[in-house]
């Protein structure tokens, strides 16, 4: 295993991309025949600070959710409540796969509120995910709340769900893999979740995690980014992909 910065001219297009943000970048580099791996980080000291992980828990929230027996499947559904969200493609219906596609935060909150809190920290702690702070409140801890999480350790969990290697079944990581399989390109396979924080009507903290497969090696990135505004998950996963398509 080598670590590495990007470096010479890459850092510098990386410089550029991430103008006006504080930025942090993790990518391993796995090779899937010899099992050969090295990471490259952008801002490695932000890529180990820890930060509320937002929507990105969505796929810590499925694995529970699955494993506890909360909701059955990608297709489990759950009865909007009538009331109106600020995003339109909330105020309906929704399965966990269009909950997982759409973000839609008020279906993990009663997904959460059923695996209950101490379920939900055994979870957590088995899985070492972040600090493993849920006293936030079972239904808001991951959302700008108590429960923080840096690249760094994104790119482990999304590892471990890669190889299924965390403490839940199978089925569930696969399951949950499949929920969060976002196009087929000729460059491979893209998985990922975006995640946001809004404080006064302001982008302050994007996310966008998640991986590329491809039949020899998979990559698996984490990349986080701060502004005084206009730093969401969409712009996140946008520069992400910038910086996937050059390397």
């Amino acid at each position: 295993m080598t670590d590495q910065e990007f470096g010479g001219l890459v850092q510098e297009k990386l410089e550029k991309l991430f103008q006006g943000y504080e930025a942090s970048v993790v990518l391993l580099d796995t090779k899937t025949d010899t099992k050969t791996e090295h990471y490259i980080r952008y801002n490695p000291k932000l890529c180990s600070t820890q930060l509320s992980p937002m929507s990105t828990f969505k796929i810590f929230n499925s694995l529970v959710g699955l494993e506890t027996g909360v909701i059955e499947n990608e297709n489990h559904s759950m009865v909007w409540d009538g009331t109106k969200r600020w995003n339109d493609n909330w105020n309906r219906d929704q399965t966990l796969q269009s909950a997982m596609t759409n973000s839609v935060v008020w279906y993990y909150q009663n997904l959460a509120s059923s695996v209950g809190e101490e379920r939900m920290k055994k979870f957590i702690q088995e899985a070492h995910y972040g600090n493993e702070d849920i006293s936030g409140g079972i239904t808001k801890f991951w959302l700008g709340n108590t429960l923080k999480i840096s690249a760094d350790e994104q790119v482990d969990f999304l590892k471990r769900l890669v190889n299924d290697d965390l403490p839940f079944s199978k089925r569930s990581m696969a399951i949950v893999r499949g929920l969060i399989r976002l196009e087929q390109t000729e460059k491979g396979s893209l998985y990922g979740k975006t995640g946001s924080n809004q404080v006064d009507n302001k982008w302050t903290l994007g996310w966008f995690v998640g991986y590329v497969a491809q039949p020899e090696r998979i990559y698996i990135f984490a990349t986080n980014i701060q502004a005084p505004d206009g730093a969401s998950g969409i712009k996140a996963r946008e520069l992400t992909e910038q910086l996937l398509t050059e390397y």
